[in-house]
């Protein structure tokens, strides 16, 4: 985009959809009828580019009152936003539908995950930079 002096780029192809715009309000959108294709296998930049196609109202967990953080997309499971930094949530914290909870690495696009329910972090599901599916639990909130 930099190269070309572009603000926004948009694709459409087979049921795929995707918009990117350049500049302090960066949001891809990203739009599928199918599922993600499995993602890279590199270690997460400094800054990540939040998800634009997460669930509205992830499905409750199994067990009693538990809510479920499901991944909304194909990817790899990164717990920080680098192999040597804190992760961005721990069982016992408080997070909201804002809080950012980890980040999943699609076709080398680093994702911000954001908890999308109001909580206390219960239990870590996913395990830090193994692939996860799309829908799989991430985390469970109480």
């Amino acid at each position: 985009m930099r190269k070309n002096d572009l603000s926004v780029f948009k694709m459409e192809k087979e049921g795929f959809k995707i918009t990117l715009k350049k500049g302090d309000e960066y949001q891809p959108v990203i739009h599928s009828s199918h599922a993600a294709p499995p993602g890279g296998h590199s270690p997460p930049p400094p800054a990540a580019a939040p998800p634009a196609a997460a669930p509205a109202a992830p499905p409750p967990a199994a067990a009693g009152n538990l809510k479920d953080i499901t991944s909304p997309m194909v990817g790899t499971f990164y717990a920080s936003p680098s192999p040597d930094a804190q992760p961005y949530v721990k069982i016992g914290q408080e997070v909201d539908e804002s809080t950012v909870v980890c980040i999943i690495e699609a076709m080398k696009v680093m994702n911000e995950i954001k908890a999308e329910v109001s909580g206390v972090i219960a239990e870590v599901v996913a395990e830090n930079g193994k692939p996860v599916q799309f829908g799989q639990a991430l985390f469970r909130v109480r």
